[in-house]
């Protein structure tokens, strides 16, 4: 593989041609603490509830993540929660992303506040997120756009916003990167209004 990859929202000619995101699976500790936090908290409908099929003492949740996407935990009774961070290694899950509408960000916030979750917020240049950790130290991100973007174009903005960068020599994806592809694409946006907050690394 060559040290600079192609980026471009092309498929490659690959034997296997995926279709989407199905679901994704996490071990979690107990169901009362997953689902106050996943459904209660976070809004997640908890669709289906069934035995793990390789494991009857384990409990299988199904949560729509909110748009037909699909999370589940494995959990079991007498499980504890833990919310210590998780150590990192290769191969681990680092973090996992949800999207929160623009005009719900600011009070997604105060739900955690009030609920005395912990976060950081950073504007990411090209989105705006709020990092949290659930009940088992999984860090979260809730992650906003900061223009509307069709959501089949999503892949050939985000390219375009790459090539934009690199040609500009800036370090990461910025605002004027995205807003830039969007002109050059003739894509009509909406910039949405969104609090300041720290840029640049760090969650």
């Amino acid at each position: 593989m060559s040290d600079s990859p192609d980026i471009t929202a092309e498929r490659p000619d690959s034997p296997i041609q995926l279709a989407g995101t199905d679901h994704i699976s996490v071990i979690g500790s107990n169901e009362e603490d997953t689902i106050e936090f996943y459904r209660d908290l976070l809004g997640m409908a908890l669709v289906l509830r069934q035995p793990n099929l390789d494991d009857p003492n384990q409990t299988h949740l199904f949560f729509d993540t909110g748009d037909g996407r699909i999370l589940t935990f494995f959990v079991a009774p007498g499980r504890e929660s833990s919310p210590q961070p998780h150590r990192h290694r290769v191969g681990s899950v680092h973090h996992l992303s949800f999207s929160v509408e623009p005009e719900r960000f600011v009070e997604t916030r105060e739900a955690l506040e009030d609920t005395g979750h912990g976060y950081n917020e950073f504007d990411r240049g090209i989105f705006h997120s709020l990092y949290t950790r659930d009940h088992n130290g999984l860090t979260l991100e809730l992650a906003t756009d900061k223009f509307s973007i069709p959501d089949e174009r999503r892949g050939e903005v985000l390219a375009t916003a790459q090539r934009l960068r690199v040609e500009d020599g800036a370090e990461y994806a910025e605002e004027r990167h995205l807003e830039a592809a969007l002109e050059e694409l003739g894509i009509e946006s909406e910039k949405y209004e969104l609090p300041d907050a720290d840029s640049g690394v760090g969650v």
